[in-house]
């Protein structure tokens, strides 16, 4: 099954801006697109707009409280709601889930058990299955949706060969993994149609350096290793 944009979207509705963005980094980083809300009026706006897959929602904000726009959001939709507050009393998180949240976390929180909630609830649901089946990879400002085949530089499109983006894909699914040129010939010829030699990969690796690297000459994604092959340089 293919993955539509939309399958993506999640709603994040906090206002404090350090939470949001940081949430928003944690889920770009895991694939998704976060749509990022500091009211319940704006936050109902992107809803409608949007049909997101999964809603993080702050209890504690300005106009309307994240009370009510849990009650509004379950007038019209099922949509899986996480709920992110600092009040950590025992009647809140009753009422929370009562009120149909699907879970509850409490501030100070991890990012990355709150990723891993927000996958938990979409594997529940279908959606995260669905996801998986295309997913999306991320280094940095670079990100590469197999879906698509499209590849994406701060937001702008890198036009690629088949034959770049063949090489470019292993390399983003695992990053910090060394291929051997043997490994990535594979990939640019995978029935063995061609006899080619191993040069002709240092060849298409330095066109897409051409495009993804800030100065070809001194590559800081595509890493060399000599005498093997390549590897993707991992996150700092």
């Amino acid at each position: 099954m293919h993955v539509h944009g939309k399958e993506k979207n999640i709603l994040v509705v906090e206002d404090d801006p350090k939470t949001l963005a940081l949430v928003a980094l944690y889920l770009e980083k895991e694939g998704f697109k976060p749509l990022v809300a500091r009211s319940g009026r704006q936050a109902m706006a992107l809803f409608d707009r949007h049909r997101p897959v999964l809603v993080i929602l702050d209890l504690m904000l300005p106009e309307v409280d994240g009370w009510e726009i849990c009650r509004q959001l379950r007038r019209q939709s099922d949509v899986p709601v996480i709920m992110l507050t600092a009040r950590g009393e025992e009647i809140d998180r009753v009422a929370g889930l009562t009120m149909g949240a699907d879970d509850y976390v409490v501030k100070p929180f991890s990012p990355r058990e709150l990723m891993a909630r927000v996958r938990a609830i979409l594997r529940r649901s279908g959606a995260l299955r669905r996801l998986e089946a295309d997913p999306v990879y991320v280094q940095d400002d670079l990100v590469l949706d197999t879906h698509r085949r499209l590849v994406t530089l701060a937001g702008r499109e890198v036009s690629l060969t088949p034959h770049e983006y063949n090489l470019l894909q292993p390399l983003m699914e695992k990053p910090g993994r060394v291929f051997s040129r043997d490994e990535l010939i594979d990939r640019l010829y995978p029935r063995g149609e061609a006899t080619v030699i191993d040069r002709v990969v240092d060849v298409h690796i330095g066109k897409l350096r051409q495009k993804i690297e800030d100065d070809p000459t001194a590559p800081r994604r595509i890493l060399t290793v000599r005498g093997i092959g390549y590897r993707l340089a991992e996150k700092d």
